[in-house]
This record gives C-alpha cells, sequence and structure tokens, in this order.
C-alpha cells in the first residue's frame, strides 16, 4: 500500500504519505501560541499522520495576515513553539513549520470576522509589497519594498528558520503561495518593479532564491525544505503566474536545496474563477514532479483514503497533504489505514481500541 510506505526525506523518514497540512488558527496573541495550538497540532500527530506542518507562522509582525497570526520573530514565540515540536515528535510524526510573510494581505480581519482589510485606526499597520497595489478595493495600498526593505525581509526568513531548529522543528516550508509576499514578487500581477526585483522571470524569482539561500545558510543540510506555491493565478488568459513558469521555478530551487514542492494554487487575485473539483490541483503537482524531478506534494479537495491512496500509487505525487478534512478529522490517516487494510501503530494509550 503505497500511501503507508515510508519516504526518505534527507535524514529524515516520513513514516506514511499522509502530511497535515498548514492551516491558520488566527488564535495566537502577540504571535505566542497557545494550548490551542498544541492540542490542534498534537492531536493530528496522534492521528497518525507523517508529517504535522504548522500553521502560516509570520517571521515578522509586519508579516502576519491577522492579529491572531503565530509568530517566529522574537524569542518568547520561539519558546512557545518547543514543547509543541516536542510533542509532536514525541508521537512519532515529524514537526513542521511553514514560514511565511503575508506582504499586502497583511492588515486583515481574523475570518470569522468579514476576512476584508483591518478598518483604519482598529489595530491596523503598515504593509510592504513589491509594488503600490492593493489586493482588492478597500484595502490597504501597501508600499512598495525598497532594496534595504528586501534585504530585511531575507533575513527576517533566515532568522526564523534558527528559531524554527531551537524550537525543534525539524522541517521548514517557506510560503510562496496564495497570493502571500513571496508570491506577489513572482506574479507580473502584482509585480511592477522595473529592476533586479522585477520583470524578467529571473528577476521575479530573485527573492525567493534569496530566501532558500538564506534559509539554507542556518538550517541544517541533514533536514527538509520545502516549498509551498501556487501553481497558477488562475488569472484569465493565463496571464499572471502559471503551471510553466511554477515548473521553471522547481527547476531553480531544486540545487538550491528545496527537497520538496507542495503545489496549491490560487489566492494572488480575488474574484476569478477556480474549477473546483475533488483533486483539481493534483495535475500541477504530477506535471511539476515529472519535467522538474523533484518531489511534490498534492493538496486541494482530497478527502478520501482511496481518493489519497490513488494520487500516490498513479506517481502524481510523493505526499498528500490533508487540510480540511483533516479539521474534519484529526484521525484520517488512521481512517484511511482502516480502509486500505494497512497497518497502523497506535499510542500505547489507544492500542485497546485497536
Amino acid at each position: 500500500m503505497h500511501l503507508f510506505e515510508p519516504l526518505a526525506q534527507r535524514s529524515l523518514t516520513l513514516r506514511n504519505r499522509l502530511v497535515v497540512a498548514p492551516m491558520c488558527q488566527y488564535s495566537a496573541t502577540d504571535g505566542v501560541p497557545d494550548h490551542w495550538h498544541m492540542v490542534n497540532l498534537g492531536s493530528r500527530a496522534v492521528g497518525g499522520a507523517a508529517l504535522v506542518i504548522a500553521e502560516a507562522t509570520a517571521v515578522s509582525a509586519q508579516g502576519r495576515i491577522s492579529l491572531g497570526d503565530t509568530g517566529i520573530w522574537n524569542d518568547t514565540q520561539r519558546e512557545a513553539w518547543r514543547p509543541i515540536a516536542h510533542f509532536i515528535a514525541a508521537q512519532g510524526a515529524i514537526a513542521g513549520i511553514q514560514l511565511a510573510h503575508a506582504g499586502r494581505k497583511s492588515s486583515a480581519q481574523r475570518p470569522w470576522e468579514g476576512r476584508d482589510a483591518l478598518p483604519v485606526g482598529q489595530g491596523d499597520w503598515l504593509t510592504v509589497a513589491p509594488s503600490a497595489l492593493p489586493f482588492d478595493t478597500g484595502w490597504h495600498t501597501p508600499q512598495a519594498l525598497d532594496q534595504a526593505g528586501i534585504a530585511a525581509v531575507v533575513a527576517d526568513f533566515r532568522a526564523a528558520a534558527q528559531r524554527a531548529l531551537a524550537a525543534g522543528f525539524q522541517l521548514i516550508e517557506l510560503h510562496a503561495a496564495h497570493g502571500y509576499l513571496l508570491h506577489q514578487f513572482l506574479s507580473p500581477l502584482s509585480n511592477h518593479r522595473d529592476d533586479a526585483y522585477g520583470g524578467s522571470f529571473e528577476n521575479r524569482t530573485r527573492i525567493v532564491r534569496e530566501v532558500i539561500a538564506a534559509v539554507r545558510e542556518v538550517w541544517p543540510a541533514e533536514l527538509p525544505l520545502w516549498l509551498r506555491i501556487s501553481a497558477t493565478d488562475w488569472a484569465p488568459g493565463d496571464a499572471g503566474w502559471n503551471i510553466d513558469q511554477s515548473v521553471q521555478l522547481a527547476q531553480q530551487v531544486k540545487p538550491l536545496g528545496v527537497d520538496l514542492i507542495d503545489v496549491s494554487s490560487g489566492g494572488l487575485i480575488p474574484h476569478v474563477s477556480i474549477p473546483l473539483a475533488p483533486g483539481y490541483q493534483v495535475p500541477f503537482a504530477a506535471r511539476i514532479r515529472g519535467e522538474a524531478g523533484i518531489a511534490t506534494g498534492a493538496v486541494g479537495l482530497i478527502t478520501t483514503p482511496e481518493q489519497a491512496a490513488a494520487i500516490i500509487d498513479a506517481g502524481d505525487a510523493d505526499v498528500v497533504l490533508i487540510a480540511r478534512e483533516s479539521l474534519r478529522d484529526p484521525y484520517f490517516p488512521r481512517r484511511a489505514a482502516q480502509a486500505l487494510g494497512a497497518e497502523i501503530t497506535a499510542p500505547v494509550q489507544y492500542q485497546r481500541a485497536w
């Protein structure tokens, strides 16, 4: 049963191919994770996943999506993450964390508050982006980053990686998807620069390569580094970032030390038509895997054990990331093993139920 075969990633071995995708909880205070995060992430490690990736965690206060985002820009946050990472690892799962900067999508409300930009004077802050282009009508107009600002962002990712290592995480995923800052640089729809960080493909991808290089300077060679991308902006006429560029980026970053491309899509521009259907993003993962020769992760409307198994069996991806189905069922891997006739070890405290 390929879904339950181990997968080697540098010095680590994932016990199966099921990964809990990073999912924002918008429930931190001053970027500090708390008991909610321990229970949320810990229960999914108990549930049998091979890897549990903590939510998009801001590398700076300015890089938060909302006031409720977790962070790892200071040592208080680092120390709060430490017991969470330790508990995940104690359950036999790998503890991962996604490092992120939201760019022009920063200073936003929590989803249950409306999903819009924070009103001026209600806790909002200065947002930054490649170009001074707001995400949507009614959103803050960001300040275009200058060279010093770009260097500071790269340094923030580097420092966050150091703190992640000190907190006990064993895998980092860099967030360059869903319309957040690194994705904003990649897409010509949000990047109108005419300097070394805009215009050509080589220039638009420069900051991603610089962040990878900076993180790899401090992230041990024996530990994996993943990159999440949006394979397409779903822009009309394929005008923005697209699958062809995604393949090319994957080819670029593999020799820089990226071990897997986590393939999502969209998020850069609002009001686009996305052909939602079960596994609708899997073909992107399959193409990147085949043409770039790099491991990929498939994510998006994957909700059944049989569907997850078929993706791995077909060679379309190396891992399956379970997102909302994991919110509905923290024990999805155990249910999948039962459905597919695979063996999966339960914690000793739970073994009388198996």
